[in-house]
């Protein structure tokens, strides 16, 4: 069972509905969007339909958190209008998410673990279980053990509440809400995948860390560094330079050193450093967390999001990590790209790569 497939029970859609709804993944600067329709070639069962992304002005969200919940209506009226959406599937924020894993006893009834979990929240999680939603997924395990691992995600209701809200005001059914990183990871993590996995969304304002085993998300933090910040660091050197002209150079040269252009590299590797050591830690922590045997050991690190392009960011995390890091395929479990080629040009496609996870969603 994915991670708050149940959150339909509490927030029931019509029961009618059996088609997928459109992909839509809220931050705090932009809302990007996906949706699939199905394919008539051979071999291929999904074509990309829709796909776009609208501006977030400044003070409408914030760290995930809705400020003014009317400016925010408009956008997703924005989306409606673009796309004739009715029904959709919502990104949640990570930086509003909790997320921990304990242990049952194998024995126990299925419709009892939900209120066991429920004593185990105010030991693990700053909300009381009154005022949080949650859901669980059982991890697979060794048959002969007599407990069973249980991954946990919880918010607090009143924040789903107002996604909820607004996504109703604005004419629109979500169809489930799901923490970014777990749509992430279907999009750019293989279904036979066992190992662990290091996810991280480079965005604009700040970067999200996800650990996923065997498809499941185990962890989720938040890095306040982003793209952002780069322009920023940039035009201390270069003075007033529009964003696209930095984008070019981030993306043309980047992380690689040239001759006589230190100043600029240098400016950018302090600052790519900062968001190096701080994965750094997090696997540190990882790898320390209860033991955790080695086959939940971080064996790759997966890199998407909008301001992934900076040329040389994944050999530098490599080398620097100890550890392989790719851009992710976000097509990797949409279509075949040898069959179906999608209009998003590649350096554009890792910005999707949440929208996308949560357009292929099956419906629970």
């Amino acid at each position: 069972m994915n991670l708050f497939s149940t959150l339909a029970k509490i927030l029931p859609p019509p029961s009618y509905i059996t088609m997928p709804g459109v992909g839509v993944d809220i931050s705090d600067t932009s809302l990007k969007y996906v949706s699939f329709m199905p394919s008539l070639r051979p071999g291929d069962s999904r074509i990309l339909d829709q796909w776009g992304d609208i501006d977030i002005p400044n003070g409408i969200l914030e760290r995930g958190r809705i400020i003014d919940p009317k400016l925010l209506v408009g956008v997703l009226k924005e989306l409606k209008d673009k796309t004739g959406a009715e029904f959709i599937r919502v990104s949640l924020p990570e930086e509003r998410a909790y997320i921990f894993e304990t242990e049952i006893k194998r024995d126990v009834p299925a419709k009892e673990v939900r209120s066991l979990l429920e004593f185990r929240l105010e030991e693990n999680v700053p909300i009381p279980a009154r005022d949080a939603i949650f859901d669980y997924e059982i991890l697979g395990g060794n048959e002969n053990n007599r407990t069973v691992r249980v991954v946990v995600a919880a918010y607090q209701k009143d924040t789903i509440l107002k996604y909820y809200d607004v996504c109703k005001e604005a004419k629109l059914t979500p169809l489930s809400f799901e923490v970014e990183a777990q749509a992430m990871a279907r999009s750019v993590v293989s279904p036979d995948c066992s190992q662990t996995i290091m996810l991280v969304d480079f965005g604009k304002a700040r970067t999200g860390i996800g650990i996923v085993n065997s498809g499941s998300l185990l962890y989720t933090s938040t890095i306040d560094i982003g793209g952002g910040q780069l322009s920023q660091v940039m035009r201390k050197v270069l003075g007033d330079v529009s964003e696209s002209e930095l984008t070019e150079i981030k993306n043309n040269n980047g992380l690689i050193r040239k001759i006589g252009d230190t100043e600029m590299h240098d400016s950018l590797i302090s600052t790519i450093s900062v968001i190096k050591d701080e994965i750094a830690s997090r696997m540190q922590y990882w790898h320390q967390k209860d033991d955790n045997q080695k086959n939940r050991q971080i064996k790759k690190i997966v890199i998407c999001g909008g301001s992934v392009n900076l040329k040389g960011l994944p050999e530098y995390f490599t080398e620097s990590l100890n550890i392989p890091c790719i851009r992710g395929n976000v097509w990797e479990n949409a279509f075949q790209t040898e069959i179906h080629v999608p209009p998003i040009e590649k350096r554009y496609s890792y910005g999707f790569a949440t929208a996308i996870g949560l357009a292929i969603k099956n419906i629970v």
